[in-house]
Formats: structure tokens, sequence, C-alpha cells
């Protein structure tokens, strides 16, 4: 069950958001303003995609989240890894339909940059060859 105030942290590449759900009206608020003014629509979208899996919920707290890091899809992610991790403290049919509905969710996206080879351009992309 969620308490008044209660921290969750969600995690995606070099983005951090930490999320407090209070009791509330079903607000969302990112960095102080409200979703509609955030981003983009996809980043809009994915932020709001486990708050779509239990409206009762929602409807009774506000979501607060700070988030820092990464780009602007990395940061969606890390907000809805902080959503759907408080829907699954909140309740544990909800944590099973988000697992069912998509397990990085809750357990976060393992995939990094690949670090850059020596004596490369970049990860994978070689110097060009001058033969003349």
């Amino acid at each position: 069950m969620v308490r008044a105030a209660q921290l969750f942290v969600g995690m995606r590449k070099e983005a951090i958001a930490r999320l407090r759900v209070t009791p509330g009206h079903g607000r969302v608020y990112i960095n102080g303003i409200p979703i509609e003014l955030y981003g983009n629509e996809i980043a809009r979208e994915k932020i709001l995609t486990p708050l779509r899996l239990d409206d009762k919920f929602v409807r009774m707290h506000d979501f607060k989240i700070k988030v820092e890091g990464g780009g602007i899809i990395g940061q969606a992610d890390a907000c809805a890894m902080a959503i759907a991790r408080a829907l699954a403290a909140h309740s544990e049919s909800l944590k099973s339909k988000i697992l069912q509905f998509n397990r990085y969710l809750l357990a976060g996206d393992p995939r990094r940059t690949e670090p850059k080879k020596p004596n490369r351009r970049s990860a994978r992309r070689f110097k060009q060859k001058s033969y003349r």
C-alpha cells in the first residue's frame, strides 16, 4: 500500500527520476510543470502508459516527478518506471498486470551505449583508409 508522500525511483540509461506520490486529484508534474507542457507527444505517451492500467489509484493521488540526466526519451522511460513501481507497491495484482504488459517498466532496460574502442572514431566506426 502506498503511504502518503512515498518516494519511488526509476532509471533508464543516464536518466534518474524520483517520484513522490501524494494524495490528490490525479495530476502529474515533471520538474514542477504539468505533464501537458513537458517534452513531446511521444515522451508524454511513454510517461502516461503505466497510469492507464489503474484509473482509481491515479484519480486519488498526485505524482510529482523530479528527473535529471539523459535525453527526453530516457527521462520519459525513467518516469514511467517510477510510476510503475508506485503502482506495483500499491497492489500485487497491478504488479502482475504491469509485468505482463511490459517487463522493463519494473526491472529496467539493461541496454547501454557501447564504449569507444582505441584507434577508432566511435564504438564501431573505423578511420577511413588513405591509400594514396
